[in-house]
């Protein structure tokens, strides 16, 4: 039938009516792109498949051992095997990819098309985890199908096609939402490509290009990419070490595929994944190991896990790099080097090109404090160290379980604090986990009571009711805050962290629960044998670093397991408890001792249900989480708020604030301290007055995801930072609780 536009139709329409006919012009037939697929299949061959002799060698010995029957293909691996057996497929098709070996090439033919009878046919009921009917068992098969190319007969090609059209139809991109968001929604995305290159379908490779835009996008709730850096999958979990490596590699590989072709991608949001880099991803590798923290339920899949996560990341960064801007390469390429060479990758692949490229200096760890409210993350970078902070909120879950996987992460979102020292970067690897106590985690606040394995609905349904979780932050030091909910429990409590150079001040204020069993907080565990000296009101682990326990607090340890852990108890059923450390990431014994001896070092302003803060003169800090309004240290707050100020040596001040609960349209702070003129303002300034004090008044604060706003002042030249050394200086510091 001829093809009309749809102002043909009309016309028509007109003037037969008039009884007047006049010739139609007929719109060109659509360009035939089947052709351009060729260029396609072997760009995808060339981007994926990287050099690797024992994936050479591991296909052979698959192939030698390969005895298709009626209910495997390997003696060792019953049907379905969703994932060993079209894995064990697509490294034989790799290795054709790389050796041309015909052999290879004619045993994945056999092995895909009997796991495609047997298992995965068109018409079958799609038992079980539907992920591996639609992402798993497809990706595998259509790549090991693409790689031989010709070596899979048309029959054997269409019936593969087929069973993909039967569990992975084309409406299944239809609506993003449910499973196909975030990396699902890529890797859905990559089977439609992948489908559209064994069936010669350019209207399915227009589809698989056409469906990442809501990807792109960023997102305020659910999952997906946050402005502030974080990324959400499973709608509460924060996983940049799983789904989001997924969803990254996925866009580098689909971006540098389909680059020069009809089906690139131009969409502006693109931009966003680039940014990603090192706004979500980079932020969370240390040593070259992604932190557990980003890492949901897989965080005890396998042994050194940590660094297996980091590697992943490092190759996806360097695939997006192809695509990337000169001047993206030049500040990643060092950065994954470094991460190489602390990680002790192993030297194959995109890693193996960095690492041989004499010209691309090691990249040193980063430095500087990143807040992600929004996924109620921290990490602290300080030259030497670094540390990570895992909260829960009303949006993030307290842990997630599924599949059998993570059954006691019941208390890592209860303020765990990871950190690393010099010489300790695999410190949270496979040992720490296998030894861990799951009811004494670092830093966290918990009631002993016994929980089953899975408490709380899985898949990251586990979230408390708290809205108070974030914090503010300059870029260099932070105070953080998390109103605390204890999982299936009565415990309830607020917890803040001051980060600072050398140093993590943390507080615990209104410890409460009914439970009718003890609750600790835990000081710290560590991987280590190395002797701990204790003394009063201070320990040190030799190797790893101190701590400051001041007052009448009774610190108590226990070894087991090549671990030692510190903890404080606030006995049964508490009321209104309360704790005050420091931690010392390095320290020796004698800075440890030191600093125990410098009550004057860290002031604790206040440390109560309603607001906890602390003064730090030597670096003009004054870091406040107010819980409830009121006024401490100097400053006065009209709504929960974190403030954060810093007074510096040029007689210029930063005054620094944020909305953790994400629910204010108005927040006045007054800072009483003299103030001449503001320097820098902030766009949600909706007034301000200086001289003996200094009062903002902030605008609509809820919508800016609970992040940070600074305003940079300039004080009279009289009132400086306290000298180091004397303790003396200007007016204005007169906390009303000392430290010891």
């Amino acid at each position: 039938m001829p093809r009309y536009s749809r102002r043909s139709v009309l016309l028509l329409g007109g003037m037969a009516t008039a009884g007047v006919v006049f010739p139609v012009r007929e719109e060109p037939p659509a360009p035939d792109l089947t052709g351009l697929l060729d260029p396609l299949r072997a760009r995808w061959r060339e981007v994926t498949v990287e050099e690797s002799p024992a994936g050479v060698r591991a296909a052979a010995r698959h192939r030698d051992t390969m005895a298709p029957a009626a209910g495997s293909l390997w003696p060792d691996l019953p049907f379905p095997s969703f994932a060993e057996t079209p894995a064990r497929l697509l490294t034989m098709a790799r290795a054709y990819a790389m050796t041309g070996d015909a052999r290879l090439a004619a045993a994945v033919a056999t092995g895909v098309d009997h796991y495609r009878r047997q298992v995965y046919t068109a018409g079958a009921d799609a038992d079980g985890n539907w992920w591996h009917w639609e992402i798993g068992v497809p990706t595998r098969l259509l790549d090991a199908a693409v790689l031989i190319g010709p070596h899979l007969t048309d029959r054997r090609r269409a019936a593969l096609a087929d069973a993909v059209d039967h569990f992975v139809p084309e409406r299944r991109l239809a609506d993003y939402s449910g499973t196909s968001t975030g990396a699902n929604r890529v890797d859905l995305c990559t089977v439609m490509l992948l489908r559209a290159l064994i069936g010669s379908d350019p209207g399915k490779a227009a589809l698989a290009a056409a469906a990442l835009t809501p990807v792109f996008r960023y997102v305020s709730e659910g999952d997906g990419l946050y402005r502030d850096g974080s990324f959400i999958q499973h709608t509460t979990v924060p996983y940049q070490g799983g789904y989001g490596a997924v969803l990254l590699h996925g866009l580098a590989t689909l971006f540098a595929v389909l680059r020069d072709s009809p089906w690139r991608i131009t969409d502006p949001g693109r931009r966003h994944v680039y940014d990603s880099v090192e706004r979500s991803f980079a932020p969370f590798v240390h040593d070259g190991r992604c932190m557990d923290l980003v890492s949901g339920r897989g965080v005890r899949r396998q042994p050194d896990g940590d660094r297996v996560r980091g590697r992943r990341l490092a190759t996806a960064i360097l695939l997006l790099a192809e695509t990337a801007s000169a001047a993206e390469r030049a500040r990643w390429l060092p950065m994954v080097k470094g991460w190489a060479v602390r990680g002790a990758y192993e030297p194959t692949g995109r890693v193996a090109g960095v690492l041989g490229d004499g010209e691309i200096p090691v990249g040193r760890e980063a430095v500087g404090h990143r807040l992600l409210p929004m996924s109620a993350r921290a990490v602290h970078r300080r030259p030497g160290w670094c540390a990570a902070l895992s909260m829960a909120s009303y949006r993030i879950a307290h842990y997630e379980h599924g599949n059998g996987e993570n059954p006691r992460g019941w208390h890592t979102g209860a303020g765990m604090l990871y950190w690393w020292g010099e010489g300790h970067g695999d410190h949270y690897a496979d040992g720490f986990w296998r030894a861990a106590d799951p009811y004494r985690l670092p830093g966290t606040t918990v009631s002993t009571r016994r929980l089953p394995d899975g408490a709380g609905p899985a898949w990251g349904g586990a979230c408390p009711p708290a809205r108070w979780v974030g914090g503010a932050t300059d870029g260099t030091y932070a105070t953080v805050g998390q109103h605390l909910y204890g999982l299936e429990s009565t415990m309830e409590a607020v917890k803040s962290w001051v980060f600072l150079d050398d140093a993590v001040v943390c507080l615990g204020a209104g410890i409460t629960s009914t439970d009718g069993v003890p609750v600790e907080t835990v000081v710290d565990v560590r991987r280590t044998d190395a002797p701990l000296t204790t003394g009063a009101g201070w320990a040190h682990l030799e190797g790893h670093g101190g701590y400051v326990i001041p007052g009448d607090q009774r610190l108590r340890t226990v070894r087991g397991r090549d671990q030692v852990t510190l903890w404080l108890d606030h006995g049964t059923d508490p009321v209104a408890a309360g704790y005050a450390y420091l931690l010392l990431p390095n320290a020796d014994l004698a800075r440890t001792r030191a600093r125990a001896a410098d009550p004057g070092w860290a002031r604790v302003l206040v440390n109560t249900g309603r607001q906890q803060g602390v003064h730090i003169p030597s670096l003009g800090i004054t870091a406040i989480n107010f819980w409830q309004a009121g006024s401490t240290g100097g400053v006065t707050a009209s709504a929960p708020c974190a403030v954060l100020v810093r007074e510096r040596r040029d007689g210029t001040a930063t005054v620094t604030v944020s909305d953790p609960r994400r629910e204010l349209t108005e927040l006045t702070v007054t800072w009483r301290r003299p103030v001449t003129e503001v320097l820098r303002a902030d766009p949600l300034l909706t007034g301000v007055a200086t001289g003996p004090a200094l009062t903002l008044a902030f605008g609509r604060l809820a919508d800016r995801g609970g992040g940070s706003r600074t305003v940079r002042v300039r004080t009279p030249h009289g009132a400086r930072l306290k000298n180091r050394a004397t303790g003396r200086g200007g007016p204005g510091y007169t906390p009303r609780v000392l430290f010891a």
